[in-house]
């Protein structure tokens, strides 16, 4: 199948305001997409399509709340009216949260799987009508290698992973005959806000000792596989080890988990 062409698509990405979201952004806005930048912190979208505009691009920044109902509905109407309609869009935005399962307040669950399951969920059904009117159309969720082996202390997090990694995997076989496509992106620690915004932390580590991806490999990676038409891409070598010792071994992932993942 042919290169997927970037330019003069319209692309919604959430969680734009940082991070890997606000790297997507510069980049498919340099390919030549007109990107609609949402998140909760709007003075960082406005420095943010600044820059973008600054250089020739595209841009129109959205202040919202991904886990609002009303606020999802003002997002895809504000696609439909600047852009005519979407192309792709990117489901980016998350949140995490770091300590033991058992003396976690049940709140942390449901937070987290509002923002990293459920809002996504519910974003793609209601953009679902305009994809399947758009040119080419794409889902991309940015997930997690937790997605594919849930981790100690990063319980709830794992969960939300897996859920979109079931969900991604599911709607990709719903949506063929629409011409949809779907791509499951699974980093690695990342180097970006994630742990300074985590909802709780209770473990005192230093969760990027070790190394972490920066949020422009991230990105740059995530385009090329938006070009080549990828399902889904895991992004370190670590990580393809850690899912394919998973599979094969499970009784040493396990053990090297518990013994290293704590």
């Amino acid at each position: 199948m042919a290169v997927r062409q970037l330019a003069g698509k319209r692309i919604l990405i959430t969680g734009a305001s940082s991070g890997i979201g606000r790297d997507l952004a510069i980049g498919l806005a340099a390919a030549g997409a007109a990107v609609i930048l949402a998140a909760r912190r709007a003075d960082k979208l406005v420095e943010l399509e600044s820059e973008i505009r600054s250089t020739g691009g595209k841009a129109f920044s959205f202040a919202a709340d991904v886990t609002s109902d009303a606020d999802r509905t003002r997002l895809l109407a504000d696609c439909e009216s600047r852009l005519g309609g979407l192309d792709v869009l990117i489901n980016n935005a998350g949140v995490g949260a770091m300590g033991r399962f058992d003396q976690a307040d049940p709140q942390r669950l449901r937070q987290i799987f509002e923002v990293n399951f459920f809002a996504l969920a519910e974003l793609t059904r209601a953009a679902l009508p305009m994809l399947k009117s758009g040119n080419d159309a794409l889902i991309v969720n940015i997930s997690s290698i937790l997605g594919h082996r849930g981790a100690p202390l990063k319980s709830e997090y794992s969960a939300s992973k897996f859920a979109v990694h079931g969900f991604s995997d599911a709607i990709r076989a719903e949506l063929a005959n629409d011409a949809i496509e779907v791509l499951l992106v699974s980093p690695s620690t990342t180097d970006s806000e994630f742990f300074d915004a985590a909802i709780e932390d209770d473990t005192r580590k230093d969760w990027k000792k070790g190394g972490a991806m920066s949020t422009e490999v991230v990105a740059a990676k995530t385009i090329k596989a938006m070009r080549k038409r990828r399902h889904e891409i895991i992004l370190t070598f670590g990580g393809r080890v850690l899912v394919w010792l998973d599979r094969m071994i499970p009784g040493l992932a396990n053990r090297i988990i518990a013994k290293f993942g704590q």
